[in-house]
């Protein structure tokens, strides 16, 4: 049985109320406490598109007790994409904080982010990122007075704080040994095995039949799944012609200065030139297609004017 894939829900059926117990079966099984949603926020950070190119979606609920959740799905390489979950994290806090109210009114964020591309450096498929203040010369942690925890109903400092989830989806290896991990295989293959029990995965293994869709529904799933294909196919050529035009290029130029500094610099010299031609080699494949003009910078790294000046 085929499911539709997650972001593709989040765009189109998982901001309806009654869906929501899925989503609070995800957060809950990802986070570790129970949660309610009370409702689907619109804010800066997560304004719904129409267009189906576009290779990144969120959308921003609000737990039952006042507690903001961002989920995030991006699907092609964004190097800066650390940068963008401290940029979404803050934008959310000043925006839900009305001025002139006293700072112990901030909301608590929970950033969730499910990336289909390699993302930093670690052999891990799930990671957890919270604040925690040691000390410098005791290295004893820093805790909330007895007065501070009464008069905010918490116990730890890191509650204060935004908590980070990143779910690096192409890392887990489809061996599925606890319910997170059977909701991290449905995000991987848009499939809900029988046995699955996780807490929202019975719901959504009948709402997300992609059976389920009809007309114009269809119609756009079928080419957001069109869209998607092509642009893996695009980038997987394009990365592997530029890697061994760089190397080539690379080891050319060092054997022809003749040390191994010189091979070194050529081999380094090579990757740079190489990671261009495929940025731009990207960005006429998506022109020719038709891709918006901000929608290719984004995903290849050049600037919007650089893509306005390619050639398609």
């Amino acid at each position: 049985m085929r499911h539709i894939r997650f972001d593709w829900a989040i765009k189109k059926i998982l901001r309806d109320k009654v869906n929501f117990v899925i989503l609070e079966g995800f957060l809950t099984e990802l986070i570790g406490d129970a949660i309610t949603i009370e409702s689907i926020l619109e804010s800066e950070s997560n304004k719904f598109a129409e267009d189906s190119k576009f290779n990144r979606v969120d959308i921003l609920a609000r737990s039952g007790d006042g507690k903001l959740v961002l989920i995030e799905v991006q699907n092609s390489t964004e190097q800066d994409y650390f940068h963008r979950m401290l940029y979404g994290t803050s934008a959310l806090i000043s925006e839900y904080l009305t001025q002139g109210e006293p700072y112990g009114n901030v909301k608590k964020v929970y950033s969730v982010n499910i990336v289909y591309f390699s993302l930093g450096r670690g052999d891990d498929y799930v990671y957890e990122g919270r604040i925690d203040f040691r000390g410098r010369h005791l290295n004893d942690r820093l805790e909330l007075s007895t007065n501070q925890q009464e008069l905010f109903k918490i116990q730890n400092i890191y509650q204060i704080f935004p908590e980070y989830y990143l779910l690096r989806v192409n890392k887990f290896d489809n061996e599925t040994e606890d319910n997170l991990d059977q909701w991290i295989y449905f995000l991987k293959n848009s499939e809900i095995k029988e046995e699955f029990s996780a807490k929202g995965l019975p719901e959504a293994k009948e709402r997300l039949r992609e059976e389920r869709l009809e007309g114009a529904d269809s119609e756009a799933y079928r080419q957001f799944i069109k869209d998607r294909q092509y642009e893996i196919s695009i980038l997987a050529s394009t990365r592997a012609e530029a890697e061994l035009e760089g190397w080539k290029k690379g080891v050319q130029d060092g054997l022809e200065q003749g040390l191994e500094q010189g091979l070194q610099q050529g081999r380094e010299q090579g990757r740079e030139e190489g990671q261009r031609l495929q940025q731009v080699r990207i960005a006429q494949s998506l022109k020719r297609s038709g891709s918006p003009v901000d929608f290719i910078a984004e995903i290849t790294g050049l600037t919007i004017a650089e893509v306005e000046a390619l050639s398609s």
